[in-house]
């Protein structure tokens, strides 16, 4: 089977590395794909923002089966215009992509499906977010997020009244976000350790097929503004069996069972971002492909062929209700650029590849690299997510830092205590040097 993989961060670089290991497989193309895909599938040049333009590359290399991996061409239709061309593509058509694409959407149609979720104020002008947040109706600190596709960075955490309207203020009157802040949902601030939940969907079933946790702010200790993660462990060990029964039942059955009455079946990729509270799991968003960097620590331990489950996700005939998944822990740091989130740098040299790929259990997936001049160089923010793989979580985090340590570049900038989570709902030793 001919595939191809659209897109070109560590998430699609962790989805090549994956693929790459099925027998059914007969070739990968990747589109753009990056330097580090480059060496283990064919890459062509595609605008992932012009589905026409994806279709006429399936058509042209006669693809089988296409897989999406940014939430971009799935909210302007990639799904629905490849099944009207009759080609097959795993990913949700743009209605039910909505899930991610708008957050009042989402928050709208988990109301009426009963799925717990955190209280919330949809706003659609200045005027009235300014008012709800003046208004006490939030005690703060209190959550705005950018209803549209923000790249991970429209949600900010205000921790008074004076930040919030600031925030109100530069996404709704000074459109840092483009059309994406026209509409602002305020919600209440939830607490509780977060959680990363993944199934495969057909729109009638959905498998689980891993959990993790995500570090979001950019510096140690969860400090500094939100990005678009910075590193991730994966199993969570918060999610044992109860827990994703009680997920797939309270959330996951209403989710999929909702978009289908609604005329919207889900299939492709479910990420279910959570907050784990007192009062049990509620879901903080929904993303409509997997995460990054979660799917750098989630698809290395799915121990059974990933193509074929895809497939039937793709064509509605899932029949397993669960996956094999291997007993190692996986920790992911994520290097950036200097200046990250706000801006970065490109073009600086990037050295000590090699010398990290070749310590035992690492692993080095490129996102924000390119090559010139035969030497592979940053190329955006988020440059590369380092995984280290282990019998437990002290010593894949001992590997994915003896990885870190390997490579350099002017600016890089990366989080020291990616991982330790791991070590609050455990009885494992943190004896874990960085």
């Amino acid at each position: 089977m001919r595939v191809l993989v659209i897109g070109s961060g560590a998430r699609e670089h962790a989805l090549v590395a994956r693929l790459a290991a099925d027998r059914d497989v007969g070739e990968l193309v990747a589109a753009p794909g990056n330097p580090g895909i480059a060496r283990m599938a064919r890459t062509l040049p595609v605008d992932v923002a012009n589905v026409e333009s994806i279709l006429a590359l399936a058509d042209r290399e006669q693809i089988d089966f296409t897989i999406v991996g940014p939430e971009l061409p799935l909210s302007l239709g990639a799904a629905d215009r490849f099944a009207a061309d009759g080609r097959l593509l795993f990913g949700p058509s743009a209605a039910a992509a909505r899930l991610e694409s708008s957050k009042a959407f989402a928050k709208a149609f988990m109301a009426r499906h009963r799925v717990p979720t955190a209280r919330f104020h949809t706003c659609r002008s200045l005027d009235e977010g300014l008012a709800v947040v003046r208004g006490g109706e939030f005690d703060v600190p209190v959550v705005l997020k950018a209803d549209g596709l923000a790249a991970g960075k429209g949600v900010v955490i205000a921790e008074d009244r004076a930040t919030a309207e600031a925030a109100i203020a530069a996404a709704m009157g000074d459109r840092k976000f483009g059309a994406a802040g026209d509409c602002v949902v305020i919600e209440e601030c939830l607490t509780g350790p977060e959680v990363s939940f993944f199934l495969v969907c057909d729109g009638h079933r959905a498998v689980p097929i891993g959990s993790a946790q995500d570090h979001k702010r950019v510096f140690d200790g969860d400090r500094g503004p939100n990005t678009g993660g910075m590193g991730a462990f994966a199993p969570s060990p918060l999610v044992d069996a109860v827990l994703e029964a009680r997920l797939v039942r309270e959330i996951v059955e209403p989710v999929i069972s909702g978009m289908a009455v609604e005329g919207h079946p889900f299939s492709g990729f479910l990420y279910v971002g959570l907050m784990l509270t007192s009062s049990g799991p509620k879901v903080i968003e929904f993303n409509v492909r997997l995460g990054d960097p979660e799917a750098q620590v989630v698809l290395p331990l799915i121990d059974e062929p990933l193509l074929p489950l895809l497939v039937a996700g793709a064509t509605g005939e899932l029949r397993q209700s669960s996956v094999r998944l291997g007993r190692d822990r996986l920790t992911g740091v994520v290097l950036a650029s200097r200046g990250y989130p706000e801006s970065s740098e490109s073009g600086q040299p990037i050295a000590g590849l090699d010398a990290a790929e070749a310590i035992e259990g690492v692993s080095v997936y490129h996102a924000g690299t390119a090559r010139r001049d035969g030497r592979i160089v940053t190329a955006g923010g988020r440059v590369l997510t380092v995984v280290g793989r282990g019998v437990d979580f002290a010593e894949s985090i001992a590997r994915a830092y003896s990885g870190v340590l390997q490579i350099s570049f002017d600016g890089m900038q990366y989080r020291r205590d990616i991982g330790r989570k791991a070590f609050a709902s455990t009885n494992a030793s943190e004896d874990v040097r960085i």
